[in-house]
């Protein structure tokens, strides 16, 4: 993807490119047990990783090469071992109907391992129906930690061997390349930047996500954009947490039309917008029937096939003209239940469209969580990382920041972007990330991300 500014110039490290390299993993779709290497064992349907936890095999969120939660498959005669890369001698087993670690030579450390569909395994106990499963999901909870030993349910048995270090491919050529093949730099509170107008009282703007506004964070090669909007008395407003006291607030419309005029002047480039969104669907129809030309460049992923045919490249979305998707974290049984849809007016659904991992790394300062699992995972919602669907993977959002926007700190974490997305995160959603989503990108250098990350094709998986 071309872009306009220096700030997303191709800078690759070293380091960066080491992602990229070609590595053992199992080919896409097979229908064969892959070959021996790392590998994570994680469950299709949490997306949660098996983790060895002082003998215990839970599933836990995936933490890269820290937590104990990698595992050494290889070949034990007509079965497989998988040996904890942590602990060697010790492998994922059984203890009746627990999954434990145990020593590799135990009578209990063996598995067959059998095609499950979609890039899915089952572990079994030989000459037995029983598998490694997750133990079924309570009524209002979410599903154990602790894995079990037994026949349960098809989908509960059935596993991704996700590699540690997986085959990758070239990037196309601009032209070619698919919407989920392509990683965006993206401001994470983009209205919160004290620049464009008042996004909070007082007291809270002196602690601003951004330090530029809109138009230079399109300028600079923002192409992601997530916005907090609340609704009051003057219709649908960028502010965060409340509107009250809120000196020279800016209104939703305001935003959308610099992005449009934007879009217009640069007919090659696409832009996304997250909104966190507390706003009714009429008033938020109302708002966007203000943005001088948005009917023009609006993308409806759900007009065009993409669920049944996957995304199209960025070529086809520029000669179509489709070049702004409008996301909303609102849930569409909400809407129904209020008689009117957003994407009836072409607000897409996020959890229909995107996957998306914890939005918060910790406090502002001091150390912080890298674990990257899915942000609707608890005791009502499970949306995990990994889901796909025939033909259609969902574009996957990895947000990289903390509940307090301190300076020194963004600087920091943005420098280690790279890092987490490449043995975190990537993993973890099965998937490269399409959206870096972090506070203050002016900061740390998390373009030099956005351009490794650009350099390589993540395996197409089921």
């Amino acid at each position: 993807m071309r872009t306009p500014h220096a700030l997303l110039a191709t800078t690759v490290t070293a380091a960066a490119l080491a992602a990229a390299v070609v590595a053992p993993g199992p080919a896409a779709g097979a229908e064969t047990v892959p070959p021996p290497g790392a590998y994570y064992v994680q469950s299709a349907v949490t997306g949660l990783n098996a983790a060895d936890r002082t003998g215990a095999v839970e599933q836990h969120r995936p933490r890269g090469d820290e937590g104990r939660q990698q595992w050494n498959l290889r070949a034990n005669g007509g079965t497989y071992l998988l040996e904890n890369t942590d602990s060697p001698g010790t492998c994922l087993g059984r203890a009746a109907d627990r999954a434990r670690t145990v020593g590799c030579a135990s009578q209990d450390a063996p598995w067959t391992i059998s095609p499950a569909g979609a890039d899915r395994f089952t572990l079994g106990v030989p000459g037995t129906d029983r598998r490694l499963t997750l133990a079924p999901r309570p009524s209002g909870a979410a599903y154990p930690a602790q894995l079990a030993v037994g026949t349960g349910a098809d989908d509960l048995a059935a596993w991704y061997l996700t590699p540690v270090d997986p085959v990758t491919g070239p990037m196309p050529a601009p032209d070619r390349r698919t919407l989920d093949q392509v990683t965006f730099l993206t401001a994470h509170n983009a209205y919160a930047n004290g620049v464009d107008g008042g996004f909070a009282p007082p007291f809270v703007n002196l602690f601003p996500n951004q330090s530029r506004g809109v138009e230079r964070q399109l300028a600079d090669g923002v192409r992601g954009f997530m916005m907090d909007v609340h609704q009051t008395p003057d219709g649908a407003l960028l502010c965060h947490n409340s509107c009250t006291l809120v000196s020279r607030p800016v209104a939703l419309w305001v935003g959308l039309q610099r992005m449009v005029d934007f879009l217009e002047a640069h007919p090659d480039q696409f832009v996304t917008v997250f909104l966190e969104d507390y706003v009714d669907p009429g008033v938020l129809r109302a708002e966007l029937a203000r943005v001088d030309g948005l009917s023009d460049v609006l993308y409806r992923p759900d007009r065009t096939g993409v669920r049944e045919h996957g995304w199209p490249t960025l070529a086809e979305l520029a000669a179509a003209g489709h070049r702004l998707l409008i996301l909303t974290d609102r849930s569409r049984a909400a809407d129904e239940a209020a008689g009117l849809t957003r994407d009836s007016f072409g607000v897409m659904y996020q959890r229909e469209w995107t996957v998306e991992n914890h939005w918060s790394m910790g406090s502002g300062v001091g150390t912080s969580d890298w674990s990257c699992y899915s942000r609707w995972y608890d005791a009502g919602t499970n949306v995990p990382l990994t889901r796909t669907e025939p033909g259609f993977r969902p574009l996957f959002v990895m947000n990289h920041f903390r509940d307090v926007p301190m300076a020194s700190t963004a600087a920091t974490d943005n420098a280690k972007l790279a890092d987490r997305a490449r043995r975190f995160c990537q993993p973890a959603a099965r998937k490269k990330p399409n959206y870096l989503a972090v506070d203050r990108y002016d900061l740390g250098d998390p373009a030099s991300a956005v351009a490794a990350l650009n350099t390589y094709t993540y395996p197409i998986t089921g």
